[in-house]
């Protein structure tokens, strides 16, 4: 049997020397005059162990990292063929204990084979689901989808079922599936994950939504910082095509879908779904004002469902399971289960598929395992750059979309970055209103101008200028932009700023104070 190596071209591998790993292993087979086949599959997600190379024994895969071109001789040397032990050596991936802990459902093939080979897909259980769903009538797939409890993962928490079914009753001679691939957010890569690791699961999703709801074209749009993620989208899309799973007869079925790849051009705003609906449709990308809803009037006028990755990659394992099966992980209205994305100062830190229901105290302190500077953690950001910021006395908070709401927080798009006691939440504070004055599409004057009055303000209370009168105008700054902004980008940006004075007051106060204090 010739020995297979599998060496990942996930991007977030890639940064990490995955590429100089494969180079070194084909230039060390070449010498050795050793035949092996070197299959480029994406991540499992343990970016602390990536370039993570696994090798298929007798005994099943063994994996090896983190892999330095230094190591390749004496990993060959060491029998890294058939699983040699070696100081690289981590044993069965699946047994790796971050890796292990975990409940892989949307992810359930991610790392592990060939993204781009639709035979892999299959056998390991892709296609179950549009195969169950191409023999139902459109109005109980979204049954089962509305049943299984799935809501969006892009941060809204909206019920997916709810919208597919009201582009499914709305009267339209065209609709339209759109995926939201814009991942913006800070410490998010879950997206990025499936796109390059596991293509054929969103197309099979997007697939499913189209019989679904009546929509006969879709199209994936992508933020233009990921170009690996862009290149194997447009490959599977083609393969997909050409093998009967897109076009005019969906699997042999009389449903028609087909899809196209949209790559945007890098504003923040455009993963707002009206600015990413104008995007597409070449005009500038800003909010519109709702209603209507895009459900309704959407793409080019159209009923629309816009969904983010994650939502849509979800679908298959409802349709092949069933919704009893997704519906039993979770806890409340919280439903399956959700890819936390750990960064910032952490010791160990990737995505962890999960069930809701875990809290942020086990995310961080056990599954991360702390920070990587050795420091105690002051504060953890959920939900990107516009989560609010959580102290360790909220570390008992379940992630539960329910549950953060109640403690004035966000999960978002599952995104968690770490800070340890260094950290300054006036700057992280300051940051946020900085952020959104950059990144606002200018459309409505709470957003627009609260975030750069916003600026100057927190910048007068670094100075220690009338600290306590500046901060309650920072206050009162928050709720108008929390009110009366168009979109969430300048609703949401009050939760990093009065979560941080909320929870952190003593790094407000004037600087003589703040010196005093440490």
């Amino acid at each position: 049997m010739i020995p297979r190596i599998y060496i990942p071209a996930d991007s977030g591998a890639l940064a990490l020397g995955a590429e100089k790993v494969a180079k070194a292993i084909e230039k060390e087979l070449q010498e050795r005059g050793v035949e092996a086949k070197i299959v480029r599959n994406g991540s499992r997600g343990a970016y602390f162990l990536e370039p993570m190379v696994e090798v298929a024994t007798d005994k099943g895969r063994v994996a090896y990292g983190p892999v330095k071109p230094s190591d390749i001789k004496s990993l060959f040397d060491s029998g890294f063929l058939t699983g040699g032990h070696h100081k690289r050596w981590l044993g069965a991936p699946d047994k790796i204990p971050f890796l292990a802990k975990q409940t892989r459902l949307t992810f359930a093939r991610c790392g592990i084979n060939d993204p781009l080979s639709l035979d892999a897909y299959k056998s390991l259980g892709g296609l179950r689901g549009l195969q169950n769903a191409v023999a139902m009538a459109p109005a109980d797939v979204v049954k089962q989808v509305t049943e299984s409890g799935l809501r969006g993962r892009g941060g809204a928490g909206f019920p997916t079922g709810i919208k597919w079914k009201t582009v499914l009753d709305t009267a339209g001679a065209q609709k339209y599936i759109v995926c939201n691939a814009d991942e913006g957010d800070s410490a998010t890569f879950a997206d990025r994950m499936i796109m390059e690791g596991d293509p054929f699961v969103l197309i099979e999703g997007m697939a499913i939504a189209g019989i679904a709801t009546g929509a006969t074209k879709g199209f994936v749009y992508i933020r233009s910082e990921y170009p690996h993620a862009v290149a194997t989208m447009n490959k599977a899309v083609a393969i997909a095509r050409k093998a009967g799973v897109l076009g005019l007869n969906v699997l042999g079925s009389p449903n028609a879908f087909d899809m196209e790849i949209r790559v945007g051009a890098g504003a923040y705003v455009c993963g707002e779904e009206t600015s990413l609906l104008n995007s597409l449709e070449g005009k500038r990308g800003v909010v519109r004002a709702k209603p209507p809803l895009p459900a309704i009037q959407g793409l080019f006028g159209k009923p629309t469902v816009i969904n983010n990755v994650i939502s849509l990659a979800s679908v298959p394992i409802i349709m092949d399971k069933g919704a009893a099966y997704y519906k039993d992980f979770g806890m409340g209205r919280s439903r399956g289960t959700i890819p936390i994305q750990i960064a910032g100062n952490v010791k160990q830190g990737g995505l962890f598929e999960t069930a809701f229901g875990l809290t942020l105290g086990e995310i961080v302190d056990d599954i991360a395992g702390g920070t990587a500077s050795g420091r105690p953690v002051k504060a953890v950001q959920v939900g990107g750059p516009l989560g609010a910021y959580f102290p360790r006395a909220l570390f008992d908070t379940p992630f539960d979309y329910e549950e953060f709401a109640k403690r004035d927080g966000l999960i978002g798009h599952a995104g968690i970055t770490v800070f340890d006691d260094t950290a300054d939440m006036l700057k992280q504070a300051r940051f946020a209103m900085e952020f959104c004055a950059i990144e606002s599409c200018g459309k409505c004057t709470p957003c627009r101008i609260g975030s750069t009055r916003g600026v100057e303000v927190l910048d007068k209370v670094a100075a220690g200028i009338e600290a306590e009168k500046n901060l309650a105008l920072v206050t009162d700054l928050c709720n108008t932009m929390k009110f009366g902004s168009l979109c969430a980008l300048g609703g949401f940006t009050p939760y990093p700023v009065m979560s941080s004075i909320t929870h952190f007051p003593e790094d407000f106060k004037p600087a003589p104070a703040r010196v005093a204090a440490e």
